[in-house]
């Protein structure tokens, strides 16, 4: 496998761009290859059936177009498939999950708080997690339906995704949270919103860091890291409207970006 190869990331949406995002900052001379399965989003409103099939899908067209390790930037996706798809796939496939390890293992008031989607919250791998760690500390679980539209429409840093995050973050601190969890990667997009609600005694507990640092350890363990940044490009791609979703997208990478559609 060459060097010179992308890295492949999908979601079911544009979430997964602030993992993209992440690792071009830290990997800021490797190809990056995004792929938002609109036409299906929210993974959280589909059956486990339909979400194994378009991430096999997703995977396979990824490895076609010769990517040389894939992350799985939706929470919802990695529970319900990561198992399926490297057990199918001869490169790296990284997943990502809540992080109630470091902040269980960190909690001085023994009580940790998850923001997550319904479908992650009621997922067999999240129950498994957390009653790994409920011993420990005591875990609260809030679901938010209303972060991922937010997030899909640009709309993170306004009034009403204040409102919308008080609403959801009120009964945490109320129960003596002292770290919460953002458990699907739309978010992080969401931070500072959360930090306005949450102030200074509160830790944000962000996946993307370690998810970032396994890829590193993945690429380095199978002498992947690219070594030049010479005529390097990212691709965007959707199974939904690129017209309609370029816009949105470029806002939340950064810099314009053009997107090409693959439909099934």
């Amino acid at each position: 496998m060459s060097r010179q190869k992308p890295i492949g990331i999908f979601d079911s949406g544009l979430g997964g761009l602030s993992i993209g995002r992440a690792i071009k900052a830290v990997l800021p001379k490797e190809d990056l290859l995004y792929f938002a399965d609109l036409a299906f989003s929210p993974y959280g409103s589909q059956s486990d059936n339909v979400i194994v099939e378009r991430s096999q899908y997703i995977v396979n067209f990824l490895i076609a177009q010769g990517c040389k390790a894939i992350v799985v930037a939706c929470n919802t996706a990695t529970v319900h498939s990561i198992d399926t798809l490297r057990a199918k796939s001869s490169i790296p496939i990284i997943g990502i999950e809540p992080g109630i390890k470091p902040a269980a293992l960190d909690s001085k008031n023994g009580v940790i708080g998850v923001l997550a989607t319904e479908q992650t919250l009621n997922s067999d791998s999240f129950k498994q997690l957390k009653s790994r760690y409920s011993k420990t500390v005591r875990i609260e679980t809030q679901a938010c339906p209303k972060f991922v539209a937010l997030v899909e429409n640009t709309e993170h840093n306004s009034e009403i995704a204040r409102e919308i995050t008080e609403q959801y973050i009120r009964p945490l601190l109320s129960a003596g949270c002292d770290k919460i969890i953002l458990g699907c990667t739309h978010f992080s997009f969401l931070t500072s919103t959360i930090k306005e609600v949450v102030g200074d005694d509160v830790e944000i507990i962000d996946t993307t860091i370690p998810v970032v640092k396994q890829l590193c350890r993945i690429l380095s363990h199978h002498k992947l890291r690219r070594e030049t940044n010479v005529h390097r490009r990212d691709a965007f791609w959707t199974s939904g409207n690129s017209e309609k979703v370029q816009k949105p997208m470029s806002r939340l990478w950064g810099s314009e970006v053009c997107v090409s559609e693959l439909h099934s």
